[in-house]
């Protein structure tokens, strides 16, 4: 009861840093994303070919798996961010879909169907973290966790962050405001790819294998919804969302209900979750954080005063 307690937990932190990451995204900058598993999977096959093929260490691993995700960012930013909408969403779909077909038959690289397996356990300063004393990834990953909220709440209350907030709100507005919203997006998407990288860095180095189909379309849905949950636009929301969400999917294994309850039943709360939700509060369970731009320009009214 207690590792499944401790997995619970574990599972909660990296999907945590995925809602946090497409937060960055679809909740401040209002593009609607639905590739955010690709990120994901890229970022953790990376780690798994580095650290099992070139035997890299888990931080270089990490590291060149964040970069690798961020390019991709940037590579389906070009091409895609001109669009909006239903058009942008179709979009970031198909490259979902082309990377897990990648993965699935690239066998030369990704070994296909089989995944890759016996990925070694990170060693940090010495000391090599165990698999089965779950507790220690417990701290490893909610330590990344506190991190990267801590670095995106930052990034949202400085310059950057009012631009995307801007673009948000109305995009038209801050092409006049001499915004170039095509790069400030470009910027958002391949921060938060970044990001998911690393989420998937950490899974692989956990679950000590990765395979294709963890990162299907429904995972990109199932993040999406926890954003949505939660609230848009609102860091600590997400989070919660993301509680509910992987508390719920995993309630029927603590339960001793996995026998009864068939497999689809997550893609039927998901779809039910984004649907009530949309009706009934659009904002989501604690609303959107937005910024005071009254408080803002009085503050540097005072200041150069």
């Amino acid at each position: 009861m207690i590792n499944f307690i401790l997995l619970l937990v574990i599972y909660i932190g990296i999907y945590s840093i995925l809602s946090l990451s497409l937060n960055l995204i679809a909740g401040y900058t209002g593009l609607l994303s639905l590739c955010h598993a690709a990120f994901f999977g890229i970022g953790a096959y990376t780690t798994a070919i580095l650290m099992t093929g070139a035997k890299l260490d888990f931080w270089s691993a990490m590291l060149i798996s964040g970069v690798i995700s961020s390019l991709f960012g940037i590579l389906i930013g070009l091409p895609t961010l001109r669009l909006k909408g239903d058009y942008l969403a179709i979009a970031t779909l198909g490259f979902g879909e082309i990377v897990r077909n990648l993965m699935i038959n690239w066998d030369s690289l990704t070994r296909g169907p089989m995944g890759i397996n016996n990925i070694p356990s990170p060693n940090i300063l010495g000391f090599k973290l165990i698999p089965s004393q779950k507790w220690q990834y417990v701290i490893l990953v909610w330590l990344f966790v506190i991190i990267i909220f801590f670095i995106l709440n930052r990034i949202m209350h400085s310059r950057f962050g009012r631009a995307l907030s801007a673009i948000n709100d109305d995009e038209i507005a801050a092409l006049a405001m001499g915004i170039n919203t095509t790069k400030y997006k470009i910027i958002s998407f391949s921060i938060g790819a970044f990001f998911a990288g690393i989420a998937g860095s950490l899974f692989a180095v956990f679950n000590q294998s990765v395979s294709p189909n963890t990162f299907d379309f429904m995972l990109s849905i199932m993040i999406l919804c926890m954003v949505v949950l939660g609230g848009m636009g609102n860091y600590l929301a997400v989070i919660v969302g993301t509680v509910i969400i992987v508390t719920a999917g995993e309630l029927p294994r603590l339960l001793g209900f996995s026998n009864v309850i068939p497999p689809q039943t997550n893609q039927i709360l998901f779809g039910l979750i984004l649907v009530l939700m949309m009706i009934y509060r659009p904002q989501g369970i604690l609303g959107r954080k937005r910024l005071d731009f009254g408080k803002i320009i009085q503050n540097s009214i005072k200041k150069e005063v």
